[in-house]
């Protein structure tokens, strides 16, 4: 009666165990889809490690330990089985979670223009650039696969509207010299 009543209690333990890791990765992945990204990395890496421990990954640790050890106990191992199989489990799941969120943060992108990276582009004007630094036009180029426009000068004939040139530098953030194609 005594190892029924142990082993019962044992399997409420892992299954308790499991329905607390559960519920929190519920509430996170409910968090996640309304756009409150409740985690807190403790990882001591200052670099991108996968984040090992997380309020995820402890509990998809702690899910995987107690449903393992729960199904263990119910398949008549010993509670010190049920342990070891629930905790390799665990780790594994919790190796997988980690990998997993780091494939994902490696997805963001950064979206700001380098306006230098025009330098060397045909370009086309939108707007006539005055002759020989008389002044500022504007044109249009693609930069970082989008249309941009910019203010521009040349030191040459005056460029009507329409007709294509080489970016030649960088004068300001917004303003570069052109020449003629």
């Amino acid at each position: 009666m005594a190892t029924i009543l142990a082993t019962g209690t044992t399997q409420t333990v892992f299954l308790g165990l499991a329905v607390v890791g559960g519920s929190i990765l519920t509430i996170q992945t409910i968090m996640l889809l309304i756009g409150l990204d409740g985690d807190v990395d403790v990882d001591a890496d200052a670099g991108d490690g996968l984040g090992f421990v997380s309020i995820r990954t402890l509990s998809s640790l702690l899910a995987t330990f107690g449903l393992v050890g729960w199904w263990a106990m119910g398949e008549g191992y010993t509670v010190a089985s049920a342990a070891g199989m629930g905790l390799a489990a665990g780790l594994v799941v919790m190796v997988l979670v980690a990998w997993l969120f780091s494939l994902q943060s490696k997805l963001h992108q950064d979206g700001t223009l380098n306006s230098a990276q025009a330098v060397g582009l045909t370009a086309t004007v939108y707007l006539v650039v005055p002759g020989q630094g008389a002044g500022k036009g504007k044109i249009t180029v693609n930069v970082q696969g989008r249309s941009h426009e910019f203010t521009a000068t040349t030191q040459g004939d005056t460029i009507p509207t329409g007709q294509e040139v080489r970016i030649v530098r960088q004068i300001t953030e917004n303003t570069f010299e052109v020449e003629p194609i």
